[in-house]
């Protein structure tokens, strides 16, 4: 690292020191860190990818008030993990999670394992989540880099380069590790995680009130804006969808999303892309889209709303349609379960399935 950085031993225990004194004084108190539990600090990154802090709180705060130990949450339904989930999106973290647990228990008489080797096996579980665990739990000697710490050793190397190549890859984290002390690497990382997420910030960096300013090459540079290089990003591709709202007899037809699929494991309201340039053509596809997804036909009914959201790449208009049973045919394409409104609550859906459901659960007033 030294030969990248030109930072001598004194330096290097200079800025652990400050580091941590910084973090001592302006750590966030987060539920998570309030116990040295492995269960705790292993929910916690799983449920932190890709998502906001303070997003993350009150999820976690709910998850491990229901399944407060790897043993509850192996035993647990899917269904029970993936409603706890709902909101957070990706849901393949929670089936992942679950799965985990369940290996855990079974090989690891429910204690989370200590080898770097044997997490890395676990369903999930990648070198920086690994890392997190095993430094924040055990205070193993493990590097971390993820979005807030690869921002921060850009910035200290003046690394101009693309810190996604492999090259940066190889660079940050051997700048990551080198950075650890012997002891106390967890809070370590946490506290370049702190720096990162609070002043090390992506497009206004707070140079001023930042602990290690002196040691920032970038800073030096006057490039701090500059560094790491930003990620291009590709357009969001546009895609329309419609969902059919059939009641029948005060019970709504869901269907279960299949493994591979988007929200996999999740229960949903018939859904399919729409290619008809028309209303007569959208009835169409409705139907039969209806049909070989559940088996069931339907009468196309009127337009209830139009629901606009993101996933990963798509931006997605969905038009929700009210359709009247018909009849039952063969089975569908799909598991499919008729439910009570009352039940809805109960079962796991997307964000767009859980408005729907209000929409549904309106029935009942007659306003559908």
């Amino acid at each position: 690292m030294t030969e990248h950085w030109n930072i001598g031993m004194l330096e290097l225990k200079s800025f652990r020191r400050r580091l941590l004194a910084w973090f001592a004084d302006h750590a966030r108190d987060l539920p998570w860190r309030r116990t040295g539990d492995p269960y705790a600090v292993w929910l916690s990154e799983i449920m932190l990818q890709q998502t906001q802090v303070a997003t993350v709180v009150p999820y976690f705060e709910r998850f491990t008030a229901t399944l407060p130990t790897v043993e509850a949450l192996a035993n647990a339904d899917e269904q029970v993990v993936l409603r706890l989930w709902e909101g957070l999106g990706y849901y393949r973290r929670a089936r992942q999670l679950h799965k985990a647990a369940k290996l855990i228990l079974a090989e690891h008489g429910g204690r989370f394992p200590e080898d770097l080797s044997t997490v890395l096996r676990l369903p999930g579980i990648g070198r920086y989540t690994a890392g997190a665990i095993l430094s924040i739990a055990f205070d193993q000697r493990q590097p971390i880099l993820e979005a807030n710490t690869q921002r921060v050793l850009s910035r200290l190397l003046a690394f101009r380069g693309d810190p996604s190549s492999s090259a940066g890859q190889k660079l940050l984290w051997a700048t990551a590790e080198a950075l650890l002390p012997q002891k106390h690497a967890g809070r370590f990382n946490q506290a370049l995680m702190e720096l990162g997420s609070e002043v090390c910030r992506s497009r206004t960096p707070q140079c001023e009130v930042c602990p290690v300013a002196e040691f920032c090459r970038a800073r030096a540079e006057g490039i701090q804006a500059e560094v790491p290089r930003p990620k291009r990003k590709p357009p969001p591709e546009e895609v329309h969808e419609a969902a059919a709202l059939v009641l029948r007899r005060g019970r709504v037809l869901l269907i279960q999303w299949p493994e591979g699929r988007r929200w996999a494991g999740l229960w949903d309201f018939p859904r399919f892309p729409v290619r008809g340039a028309n209303r007569a053509e959208l009835e169409r596809e409705l139907v039969e889209n209806v049909r070989d997804l559940t088996g069931v036909t339907v009468r196309p009914g009127r337009l209830l709303t139009t629901l606009r959201h993101g996933v990963t790449r798509f931006r997605i208009t969905l038009d929700c349609y009210r359709a009247e049973y018909v009849s039952d045919g063969r089975a569908g394409s799909v598991l499919t379960k008729w439910v009570r409104l009352n039940e809805l609550s109960s079962h796991p859906l997307s964000s767009t399935g859980r408005k729907l459901a209000g929409l549904a659960c309106s029935h009942q007033s007659g306003s559908l």
